[in-house]
């Protein structure tokens, strides 16, 4: 009998102000056999949700409504869980702190989600 693998798919909290792109990237991220454990269009919708969501991994929209995600990219440090920035302003548009973090340049394809979710679980200490 052969042993089954485990899902390849991870969780991902998402927190996207924009409702049809936040809707885009969770049909994106099912399309690719990852499931949404949460989703945020704010901030501190998105602070409530960190200590409470078992997720392997968020996508964070860098400005929400006008706010730097900072405060959410901090509980997601703090929880040991990698994240992926989305940015319409490239790496010049994270905060400082974080520039060495993953990003994802909006508008995205499917075929660079999957490359960047897979490059950042796999340097994931899990």
């Amino acid at each position: 009998m052969v042993a089954s693998q485990p899902p390849t798919g991870c969780s991902v909290f998402l927190v996207e102000d924009e409702v049809m792109i936040r809707m885009m990237v969770a049909d994106m991220l099912e399309e690719l056999g990852h499931r949404v454990a949460a989703e945020a269009g704010e901030i501190g919708e998105a602070m409530k949700l960190v200590p409470s969501t078992e997720f392997d991994l968020a996508i964070l929209d860098v400005n929400v409504n006008g706010k730097v995600i900072t405060p959410v990219a901090e509980l997601i440090q703090a929880k040991g869980r990698p994240f992926i920035f989305a940015t319409g302003y490239g790496s010049s548009g994270l905060p400082p702190e974080y520039r060495e973090r993953p990003a994802l340049q909006k508008p995205f394809q499917l075929e660079t989600l999957a490359q960047v979710i897979a490059a950042t679980m796999k340097g994931a200490t899990v």
